[in-house]
């Protein structure tokens, strides 16, 4: 994440959500890079033809992020989390702009593994994913959020852990369940 100890980040996200219109322009050039490398995490997975660029894809996060209103921000974690969603909701209804089919037709199925890098090809997959994701947060919304936070997100078991207020032990637990239950999910 920022190298910036996180207090500094900590202190300007809550004078944001404040009201502190001129913390924004603080917090800006402080979380630029790091919304630069998810980003770019989500999008060195896309297709070379993908009409979204790194860029593009922060400034549509960025956009999203200053419209937010009422968020109590804990600290720098939940603020990337927070971001990672955004970022995945963009390029979800960009897959599902595109006309993708609903469960990716003959496309491969989804491998989770502990990084958004395992996709190859992601407009169907992402759709489908992002569509048994929701049936899991239906479910549980907790092992839905460890899930989005891991594997979108980027964040470590420690991170994740933190943002949830839970322990890592229950991270390890809810990511393995739900990766178990999202690879059947996809599978069927």
């Amino acid at each position: 994440m920022d190298s910036r100890p996180p207090a500094d980040i900590t202190r300007i996200l809550q004078a944001w959500a404040e009201g502190d219109r001129a913390a924004l322009e603080r917090l800006v050039p402080l979380v630029y890079g790091e919304l630069r490398r998810i980003a770019h995490r989500y999008m060195r997975a896309e297709k070379p033809d993908h009409t979204l660029r790194t860029t593009a894809l922060v400034n549509e996060a960025y956009l999203r992020l200053i419209d937010v209103d009422n968020v109590q921000w804990h600290d720098r974690v939940h603020f990337f989390a927070v971001a990672a969603q955004i970022m995945r909701r963009i390029l979800v209804d960009a897959a599902r702009a595109r006309g993708r089919e609903k469960r990716g037709g003959d496309a491969p199925l989804l491998k989770l593994n502990d990084s958004v890098e395992a996709l190859v090809e992601r407009g169907p997959k992402l759709v489908a994913l992002d569509d048994a994701l929701n049936s899991l947060a239906k479910l549980d919304t907790r092992k839905a959020q460890v899930v989005e936070m891991r594997f979108f997100g980027g964040l470590s078991v420690e991170e994740t852990a933190t943002v949830l207020g839970i322990s890592t032990q229950t991270v390890v637990r809810d990511w393995r369940m739900a990766r178990a239950w999202l690879t059947r999910e996809l599978s069927a």
